[in-house]
């Protein structure tokens, strides 16, 4: 269990928020919902950032598991591990991302989005190599989001591990307490 108690938002936050989740609010959900205008700002840019960007989903996916692993956030990997596989990030790279230390995959795109990730999360300042290798393979446009992923991801991160929330929060409430967990 989180540190801080769920609650449940109200309102035209709630909506919205039900509207990006398909209907569902995850434990993330119900922790932002302690402050309206958080819950409905995260919500807005979450959304951008996961429905309104060019990069392919694999890309995003690697990112957000990245992080998880840099920052030691257990539910955001079990939250994003299987949408990596379906937007096709191979087994094998989901295992080296998974791992501390230098992440080679073999893809020029893939390890230069791991470098960059690696770099913002860890140090948040980027070397101009790093940086002129993800230059040489994407956009302006697709840097921005990219950078904007990791940001965003790491905010994410950084939320829930403070807060205590973990992987086992990810079940169903009913699940829990019939292993008289409450």
């Amino acid at each position: 269990m989180p540190r801080l108690a769920f609650t449940t938002p109200t309102g035209t936050t709630a909506e919205k928020m039900l509207e990006r989740r398909g209907g569902v609010l995850t434990p993330l959900d119900r922790l932002l919902a302690h402050n309206d205008g958080l819950a409905a700002g995260w919500n807005a840019l979450l959304g951008a950032v996961r429905q309104e960007f060019s990069i392919p989903g694999d890309l995003r996916e690697l990112i957000i598991l990245r992080v998880a692993v840099l920052n030691g956030a257990g539910y955001e990997w079990a939250a994003h591990v299987d949408l990596a596989r379906r937007y096709g990030v191979r087994e094998s790279v989901i295992e080296s991302i998974a791992r501390e230390g230098t992440v080679l995959t073999h893809d020029a795109r893939y390890d230069a989005v791991l470098a960059y990730t690696d770099a913002m999360t860890r140090a948040v300042t980027v070397t101009d190599h790093t940086f002129d290798q993800l230059r040489s393979l994407f956009s302006e446009a697709e840097i921005v989001e990219l950078t904007a992923t990791v940001a965003s991801y790491n905010m994410v991160s950084r939320f829930l591990v403070a807060l205590g929330v973990t992987a086992a929060d990810r079940e169903p409430v009913q699940a829990r307490q019939d292993r008289g967990t409450p």
